[in-house]
């Protein structure tokens, strides 16, 4: 009886699995992304520029507040004042990746590589909220506590997730990516025997 059970279970999982895997997780995730932080980071973005659309090009003080708070205190809370190298290129990173990238993910393209950068953001996000602005026990929280609404443990553990997914698996079949790669597929028979 139970081979029978884990016979026909195997068999429905398994149609089911074969049928959806390489295509609806990465979709899946990238929805999710774009249901749930894309937004967030949008508007986190917009807070760092000049009003749209030329003010987009002009990176505001709440940007050096927000990403290099030391610094700016350490030059007397002027931005003006701030060195070009390394600080206003951070800050001029930070800003436009926060564009950029949650918009290439949600695309599918370039999807790894955006995911890694995403990551990235995350862990200096994480690093500047904790380290400089000092936020406090409650916002940190805790793993394996019966709490789950900690800004950071709690959330941007879920955060972490798919963008560790999206790493590792792609964006799957209705991608940006996908498309490219088998556009590219398709060319290079051509170019081979041309060039032959």
């Amino acid at each position: 009886m139970i081979r029978l059970i884990r016979s026909i279970n195997n068999r429905i999982f398994g149609a089911i699995y074969s049928s959806i895997e390489s295509w609806l997780p990465g979709l899946l995730a990238r929805f999710v992304f774009a249901a749930v932080l894309f937004m967030y980071f949008f508007h986190s973005a917009k807070s760092k520029v000049g009003e749209f659309p030329l003010g987009f090009f002009q990176i505001q003080d709440g940007a050096y507040f927000q990403i290099i708070p030391t610094v700016v205190e350490r030059f007397g809370y002027d931005a003006t004042q701030v060195p070009l190298f390394p600080y206003k290129l951070i800050v001029f990173a930070g800003t436009y990746s926060e564009f950029i990238l949650p918009v290439i993910l949600v695309l599918g393209l370039f999807t790894r590589i955006a995911a890694c950068g995403m990551l990235v953001f995350i862990a200096v996000q994480t690093y500047v909220d904790i380290a400089v602005h000092k936020v406090d026990a409650a916002t940190i929280g805790a793993w394996f506590d019966r709490i789950s609404d900690a800004a950071i443990m709690d959330q941007r553990a879920f955060w972490v997730f798919l963008l560790v997914y999206l790493a590792i698996y792609g964006a799957g079949k209705l991608s940006l990516d996908y498309l490219f790669t088998r556009e590219r597929s398709l060319l290079l028979p051509a170019v081979s025997r041309a060039t032959e």
